[in-house]
């Protein structure tokens, strides 16, 4: 939702919009993936027939940097120009890429015009291509080139970033989106009721943002499953209570059962033992205990969670879960915690 809005802003501004969806792929795979957006801009900034000096360039760039990521040339973004030598073929990421959004960049210069690039689940960037952006946005910044770059992702972005290049602090900044306020949350719930026609009453509103935390997707889905159960255009406490289940279930179903899912035969116990210790951020060493277990010995399990998004690391030596109310699914979905014996690599490794 936030960065559509950074797309409605940029497009009424004029600027090319390229819209990067990460997901975990190799290095290769992210040159064709970013190729494919940063293309579109191209041609979204100039159709070829008039293309330019500079466009010919930048689109002789683009080919040299998606030839890199496929040695024989059987994928070149469909751009019928010579690869530019000496450009973008460096054979690494973070000189390519800042060769591709330069030229790109005066390319848009010329048409008085910028490209941003929205990038979602920035987490799940490896480390050399978070590298990379860095040093090639950075690179932008030096030279005044328009091309810049929003990110969303989960809290641990900034010291993702911070590790990646000290730099980073500098050239970003990093907003928390928090849950919304009790006032924001009673306005999410009551002007999209009072739109058609309907209203809380003052209690109904408060037991509605009670449940939900002030988390944007847990007021829609109350929002929803309230709707669906009053009866009458004025919405009552009663009618949040009865709608209370089915709201919960929806959740359980969706979207607490899609994380809990792509999670391991140990991962599963892990978070398990979480979620009996409550809530709040975790010390590593005592959801190791309740496991019967060393923090050392879960340390690769711990940090296979935050790689894939379910923990995140508020301070150092304690998790918390990246959602709220994933303890209380998770009392209910494993009502006993179930710690699958210790496998030894090999038979002379003991356990810490």
């Amino acid at each position: 939702m936030l960065l559509g809005q950074f797309r409605t802003k940029s497009l009424s501004r004029d600027w090319v919009v390229a819209e990067l969806e990460v997901s975990k792929h190799d290095d290769s795979e992210f040159r064709r993936d970013i190729s494919t957006r940063l293309r579109s801009a191209l041609l979204e900034l100039s159709p070829k027939v008039r293309w330019t000096d500079r466009f010919h360039h930048a689109a002789a760039v683009l080919k040299s940097f998606t030839i890199s990521a496929d040695a024989v040339g059987t994928w070149t973004a469909g751009l019928d120009v010579e690869a530019a030598e000496g450009f973008a073929d460096h054979a690494n990421l973070a000189q390519d890429l800042t060769d591709v959004f330069l030229a790109l960049g005066e390319a848009a210069v010329e048409r008085r015009r910028g490209v941003v690039l929205l990038s979602d689940e920035v987490q799940f960037l490896s480390k050399p291509q978070l590298e990379s952006l860095i040093e090639a946005l950075h690179k932008m910044v030096q030279r005044k080139v328009p091309i810049i770059m929003v990110g969303a992702g989960l809290p641990q972005i900034a010291e993702l970033a911070g590790d990646a290049k000290s730099y980073a602090e500098r050239l970003f900044t990093f907003p928390a989106i928090t849950n919304l306020s009790p006032a924001d949350a009673q306005t999410a719930l009551a002007r999209p009721a009072g739109d058609e026609g309907a209203s809380f009453t003052d209690d109904a509103l408060a037991e509605a943002v009670t449940i939900t935390g002030g988390y944007p997707s847990f007021v829609q889905e109350v929002g929803y499953a309230v709707w669906s159960v009053a009866d009458g255009p004025l919405i009552t406490k009663a009618d949040v209570e009865a709608a209370i289940p089915a709201c919960e279930a929806k959740l359980d179903a969706s979207f607490f059962r899609v994380r809990l899912d792509r999670a391991t035969e140990l991962q599963r116990p892990y978070l398990r033992a979480m979620a009996e210790l409550g809530p709040t951020a975790q010390k590593a060493a005592h959801v190791a205990d309740v496991m019967g277990r060393t923090a050392t010995n879960l340390g690769p399990t711990r940090a296979e969670l935050i790689n894939m998004g379910l923990l995140y690391t508020p301070e150092h030596g304690y998790a918390a879960f990246t959602v709220p109310y994933f303890d209380r699914f998770l009392l209910r979905a494993i009502p006993t915690l179930n710690v699958p014996p210790l496998r030894l690599r090999n038979p002379t490794e003991a356990e810490d």
